[in-house]
């Protein structure tokens, strides 16, 4: 009972000069010693921080952590101070460290590592407590948007410390916001970012994202899905014919379109004039059937709904049918025409009318062939003529000489020059 008594005085005594001891000490200006080392700390609101006080070349001094009132957590391993969020982690000569559990704003501030030196040496241990923002908030002024139009975004993250910085994504491009940063009465900070933006119809369904960066927080977003109303898009579709549109044929138009809402309304009209009174219209489709030169013209077809409307042109040609030459004959000769079809480009006429179809030679170009071949025949024919007419001549022989003065045939025969001997010699050849 004794000894039990006299180490209970000697603990008080001990803890007076301690306190006296630091009285003392705080009545001096303290000295920063490079022998006493400790750390900054940055810490997230309700996490764990670590304080750590060493000693590089430690003389058996006393070494103890004092809160930002300057009060004694630690005096080398026994905590006066009844705050039972702080625990002895490690405690030897060269070190004494200390953890803080569940840290609030209130922790912040400056901890004293202290070497009991004359006159004392300490270090300090800043202690950064972080505060993440809450949930961001993300509002739209307009639920639902109309194409062309101009819309505008806030997002908001509350109660940090410090102040949030907050971006703006719209699919995977960014887009430049406005923030503004309040603080308020308990040190924390509110920031608020406007964003504006012109929204398209390709805008539709596409998200907005709020992301909030904080070195307290990562990935903390917060995004809204637009919703965008546009006019119709047409489209005419030729169903049916595949290439030109020729008298006699079927026409079969499809009106192809999409818009938000779903156009309700589809007409179709001929553009200055009536639509010929035995096409059918069902819904979206127009089926004109035995076409003539009569319906030519543009067909439109125009689509509407809540925000606007919107139309396609189609244009008609209609080209003559198709014919073909019958075979000639004769009581001795057959002869066989062939009519030669040709395939040209359209030009300056509808270009969905008819693409790619082939197009017969007109009558008249036959007609003009045929003439040419006449032309150069009755050319020839001249020309072999005229050689003919200048190769003829007159050709005299010597048969006759000495029948003038012969009384008969016989005998101017026998007069001429040479008679019977030179006959041979007379014979003319022609070619």
């Amino acid at each position: 009972m004794a000894n039990a008594r006299s180490g209970s005085l000697a603990t008080i005594l001990f803890l007076f000069m301690s306190s006296a001891a630091l009285h003392k000490g705080a009545a001096q200006d303290p000295v920063v010693s490079q022998n006493l080392v400790t750390d900054n700390v940055t810490v997230v609101e309700g996490e764990m921080a670590i304080i750590s006080c060493r000693v590089k070349n430690n003389d058996d001094s006393v070494i103890q952590l004092l809160n930002p009132n300057r009060q004694t957590i630690y005096f080398r391993d026994m905590r006066p101070l009844k705050d039972s969020r702080f625990q002895l982690v490690n405690f030897s000569d060269n070190e004494l460290r200390v953890s803080l559990s569940n840290v609030s704003l209130s922790d912040e501030g400056r901890y004293v590592c202290q070497l009991y030196t004359d006159p004392p040496q300490e270090a300090y241990a800043e202690i950064t407590v972080l505060i993440p923002p809450g949930n961001p908030i993300i509002e739209a002024r307009d639920e639902v948007l109309s194409e062309g139009n101009e819309t505008e975004m806030t997002c908001t993250a509350m109660s940090s410390k410090p102040a949030a910085i907050i971006r703006w994504m719209k699919g995977d491009k960014e887009l430049p916001g406005k923030p503004k940063v309040e603080l308020t009465y308990d040190k924390m900070y509110t920031v608020t970012s406007r964003l504006t933006f012109t929204v398209s119809k390709e805008d539709d369904g596409v998200p907005v994202a709020c992301i909030v960066d904080h070195p307290a927080v990562k990935d903390f977003q917060a995004q809204k899905y637009l919703e965008v109303q546009y006019k119709p898009e047409v489209k005419i579709v030729v169903e049916f014919p595949q290439g030109l549109t020729r008298e006699g044929e079927n026409l079969e138009l499809s009106c192809k379109f999409r818009g938000k809402p779903e156009p309700q309304r589809v007409n179709w009209l001929k553009v200055d004039d009536d639509v010929p009174s035995h096409a059918v219209i069902t819904g979206a489709d127009l089926y004109i059937e035995n076409l003539n030169k009569s319906y030519n013209g543009t067909y439109r077809c125009v689509a509407s709904n809540s925000i606007g409307e919107a139309y396609d042109d189609y244009t008609l040609y209609v080209y003559d049918a198709p014919t073909t030459t019958p075979k000639s004959t004769t009581a001795t000769t057959t002869t066989t025409i062939i009519t030669t079809t040709i395939s040209y480009p359209e030009i300056n006429q509808d270009s969905r009318a008819g693409e790619g179809a082939p197009r017969t030679v007109d009558h008249a170009v036959i007609g003009g062939v045929v003439a040419v071949v006449v032309f150069a025949m009755l050319c020839l024919l001249i020309v072999l003529g005229r050689y003919f007419a200048r190769h003829k001549g007159t050709y005299f022989t010597h048969e006759a000489k000495g029948a003038d003065d012969a009384a008969d045939a016989d005998t101017a025969i026998i007069n001429a020059e040479g008679g019977h001997t030179n006959s041979d010699e007379k014979k003319e050849y022609y070619i």
